[in-house]
């Protein structure tokens, strides 16, 4: 995300992650070698955009001075590594177990993973509350999920795979969203079209478990 900011926005988020602690407005247009005006009108935007939020005032002397500081929003818009991190997990566990204990862990991560969204929700009575409080958990984590019905079949796409580099590498991973969906829904859940697998979304078909 930072990429795609003004130069002058780039900047201020940059002194910003170097000052922990924040930067007033007067310490921020030194850095910058801006204008006060020009700092806040920075400064608005970036808090439009949740990337900054004004912090605790500093003693002074005088009147406080207010502290800007990053939100962790604005945290990551740095480079962070969680792919790289990720993959050297999944290489040590297959390593360890090889592909079906991999697949067999994820599984068990994802079924855990859905006993602690479901006991963060009231109490859902049908597997249809359940399709639309997972498409909204799925939203919220940036899969850009939605649930449509399809020949009495509930059927959720994702525009977007948050673990898409790793799956690409990695086909097991998909059993970590299958097994989380499948426990949160009490549904079985037909991977119908897969990203990693060259699709232009991810589509999964819910219908009642057997038996």
């Amino acid at each position: 995300m930072l990429e795609m900011l003004a130069i002058r926005q780039k900047d201020l988020l940059k002194h910003l992650q170097s000052h922990k602690t924040g930067l007033t407005v007067d310490e921020l247009a030194n850095e910058l070698g801006i204008t006060r005006n020009a700092v806040r009108q920075h400064l608005a935007s970036l808090e439009g955009d949740g990337l900054v939020i004004q912090s605790d005032s500093r003693p002074s002397g005088g009147r406080p001075q207010h502290l800007y500081v990053l939100t962790e929003k604005g945290k990551e818009c740095f480079p962070r590594h969680y792919s790289w991190f990720a993959q050297l997990l999944v290489d040590s566990i297959t390593q360890e177990v090889g592909e079906a204990g991999l697949r067999a862990r994820l599984e068990a991560m994802g079924e855990k993973v859905a006993d602690q969204l479901l006991r963060q929700h009231p109490p859902m009575t049908n597997r249809q509350e359940k399709t639309h409080a997972l498409t909204d958990v799925m939203q919220h984590l940036g899969y850009e999920a939605s649930v449509q019905e399809k020949a009495g079949q509930a059927v959720i796409e994702a525009d977007n795979c948050v673990f898409h580099t790793l799956a690409m590498q990695n086909p097991e991973v998909c059993h970590f969203d299958l097994a989380l969906m499948s426990k949160f829904t009490n549904s079985e859940i037909d991977h119908e079209q897969c990203m990693a697998r060259g699709a232009h979304v991810c589509r999964f078909k819910l219908k009642a478990k057997s038996g």
